[in-house]
C-alpha cells in the first residue's frame, strides 16, 4: 500500500504524528506538504492528495486541518474520491468497511494525536467488505457523472 498525506497549518504537527504511524505499519507515503505552521490554504494539499489517490499512484490518502471539514469536502470535487472526515474508531472502521472510502480526513484541533493515530491505524488496516455495499458504493460512483 502507498499513501499520499498532506495538511495545511493546523494539521501540520498531526501529519508528522501520522507519518511515524506510516512508518511503524511499514507503509510506504508520500507527504505532499505542507511543511510549516504559516497559514496556507487547505484546497492546495487536498488537492495533490485526491488525484494521486484517484489516477492510482497512491492507494489511499491522508489529509488533517484544523477541523478536517475543508480538506474533506475538497477533496470530494475530485472524481473518484470517498474521502471520509472521522474523529472516532467506528466511523473509521465503518467508512472502510461499508463505503470503501480511499481518503481520510481528520482535524487537528478537533482530536488529539492518539485517538488520531488510533483511527488512522483502524482505517489503514480494514478491508472493504463488499457485498450488500458494492451496490452503495457503485451509486456514490454514478453520481459522478
Amino acid at each position: 500500500m502507498k499513501v499520499a498525506i498532506g495538511a495545511d497549518h493546523g494539521g501540520y504537527h498531526l501529519k508528522e504524528e501520522i507519518k511515524g504511524l506510516l512508518d511503524e505499519l511499514n507503509i510506504s507515503f508520500e507527504d505532499v506538504g505542507c511543511d510549516c505552521t504559516d497559514s496556507v490554504d487547505y484546497p492546495d494539499y487536498a488537492s495533490p492528495v485526491a488525484e494521486k489517490v484517484a489516477n492510482g499512484e497512491a492507494d489511499r490518502g491522508i489529509l488533517i486541518c484544523g477541523t478536517g471539514i475543508g480538506m474533506s469536502i475538497a477533496a470530494n470535487k475530485v472524481k473518484g474520491i470517498r474521502c471520509a472526515l472521522v474523529h472516532d474508531l467506528f466511523s473509521a472502521k465503518a467508512t472502510r468497511a461499508h463505503n470503501d472510502s480511499n481518503v481520510l480526513a481528520m482535524g487537528e484541533r478537533v482530536i488529539g494525536p492518539g485517538l488520531a493515530l488510533e483511527i488512522a491505524k483502524v482505517w489503514l488496516t480494514t478491508d472493504y467488505e463488499g457485498g450488500r455495499h458494492a451496490n452503495r458504493v457503485q451509486k456514490i460512483t454514478d453520481l459522478e457523472g
